[in-house]
């Protein structure tokens, strides 16, 4: 093998791997987008009762969380109420026989616990009673030192602990003593609750996940049966309108009906796309006759012309040569109405391919003027085909060769067995064609380029290899690569 081959050979390869990592790369990319797809049903009906279900949920806790508060620092306040409401009288009643300061100490000493705190702020600002327990710095310099005091139980964050205070003026037998302070420490409840405020948090966040999950999957299970729809209509092709049916007998009554609805459109398609089989079938058998007479009576008159002018068989030529393609073209069209209707007939029987394939490339080097050589690695590859099916695929090929290379450019054809397969090449040095679109090469009225196609075609002789290939029990591929050439590959089993 030369050096070159080896490094074309090397492109060739790098480029399919290439081409087949950017295929998963998108077919990966499209999953992730099916699934995420914001234009998707299933995930609006999600994230639509998802977020409905999810702010359900947060306001009941919320509410739930502002009712515990609630509770929590209701009885503390209604305690405070009654402290604050009875201290005027227990002063009164202490200073009956002492001073009023000297009582209010005595009331504010009675009344005071470890986590109920009194004391009394004259109107100059000085404390004249308190708790005992205000003496200690680390609680009187957080509790003294708060300002603007309300006079409803307010809850207050000092420094970590939490104390539920208010303020309300002192006037004792017409004396006002200044304002009284109160100052519950209820911590520990706020701790409490705070941790349970958590718990409903996070149990929230896990009930909404939950639920999010179960309303996914239940929506999931739910489009089950217009995924089927889908999927079914997908996979239907031209050819089987006649024989799709869409069966849902499980599915919701909406969806029920639109599968009788799709039903009913493809029972409408089948029928005309009958009609157009029939059509086509019957307007190229009516016109490939008074064309074939068209180009019989030119041609006589061509080859009786010798009275004619230059001009005149110039003429006479061209119109020769398009009455000709045109019959051509209506015989194609013919052949691919005959194939999709089921009415093509093959008369299958043993052919050797070495015979035939001589035969074919002397036929085609006569007309197409062409240097063809043919290869071959074993005596005699026979298979069982239509001889005549298999000789219109093979010149099919090599026009199509000779169309799309170089005057000066040989066409090969390469005969091979392998894994009880024969393998027939055709292969030119031509254009080549696109990568992207050697996939749709086979399509009917498919052409790569108008401006490589110097021959003018109509885009249906690969249309109809493939076709009669495939209906002699073959198959048909091709590589190609840009100014290097085309391979059209064809196997079959041998006998």
């Amino acid at each position: 093998m030369e050096l070159s081959d080896l490094v074309n050979q090397t492109t060739i390869f790098r480029r399919k791997v290439n081409h087949v990592a950017s295929q998963k790369k998108d077919r990966l990319a499209k999953t992730v987008g099916k699934v995420f797809d914001t234009a998707s049903l299933k995930v609006r009906l999600t994230v639509g009762i998802a977020a409905v279900a999810a702010l359900g949920l947060g306001s009941l806790a919320a509410w739930t969380s502002a009712k515990m508060q609630h509770i929590l620092v209701s009885t503390h306040k209604e305690n405070m109420d009654y402290i604050a409401g009875r201290f005027p009288m227990d002063v009164e009643i202490y200073s009956e026989m002492i001073p009023l300061e000297t009582g209010a100490q005595r009331a504010i000493d009675s009344l005071s616990t470890k986590d109920q705190l009194i004391w009394i702020e004259n109107t100059t600002g000085k404390i004249t009673a308190r708790s005992t327990a205000l003496n200690k710095a680390e609680i009187g310099n957080i509790l003294l030192a708060v300002k603007n005091v309300p006079s409803i139980p307010t809850v207050q964050d000092l420094n970590g602990s939490y104390w539920l205070m208010c303020a309300t003026p002192l006037k004792v037998k017409d004396v006002n003593l200044g304002t009284l302070y109160l100052a519950h420490n209820i911590t520990e409840n706020q701790v409490m609750f705070r941790h349970l405020i958590r718990s409903l948090t996070v149990a929230t966040i896990i009930a909404i996940a939950a639920m999010t999950m179960i309303i996914a999957l239940y929506i999931d299970r739910s489009m089950q049966p217009l995924k089927k729809v889908s999927q079914l209509t997908a996979t239907i092709s031209a050819d089987k309108l006649d024989q799709a049916h869409l069966n849902l007998e499980q599915a919701p009554t909406e969806v029920k009906e639109l599968a009788q609805t799709v039903d009913q459109m493809l029972v409408r398609l089948s029928e005309a796309w009958e009609h157009q089989r029939e059509l086509l079938s019957n307007v190229s058998h009516e016109l490939r006759t008074p064309l074939t007479i068209v180009s019989g009576y030119i041609q006589s008159i061509l080859r009786r012309g010798d009275n004619l002018s230059e001009m005149q068989k110039e003429a006479l030529t061209i119109a020769a040569s398009e009455a000709d393609r045109t019959v051509q073209l209506l015989q194609d069209l013919l052949d691919l109405a005959r194939a999709d209707s089921g009415r093509i007939q093959f008369q299958s029987e043993k052919v050797v391919l070495n015979d035939l394939i001589q035969e074919v490339a002397g036929m085609a080097q006569q007309y197409s003027k062409r240097t063809i050589t043919v290869n071959s690695s074993a005596p005699e590859i026979a298979i069982k085909a239509d001889s005549h099916r298999l000789k219109q695929v093979l010149l099919n090929l090599i026009d199509n060769a000779v169309k799309y290379s170089d005057a000066q450019t040989p066409i090969t054809i390469e005969l091979d067995k392998h894994n009880n397969q024969a393998v027939i090449q055709v292969c030119d040095r031509g254009v080549g064609i696109p990568l992207q679109q050697q996939g749709r090469i086979f399509e009917r009225f498919f052409r790569v380029d108008e401006s490589r196609n110097r021959a003018g075609g109509t885009g249906l002789g690969l249309s109809i290899v493939k076709t009669l290939t495939e209906g002699m029990g073959g198959n048909i591929t091709v590589r190609s690569q840009l100014n290097q050439g085309s391979t059209f590959t064809i196997n079959f089993s041998l006998l």
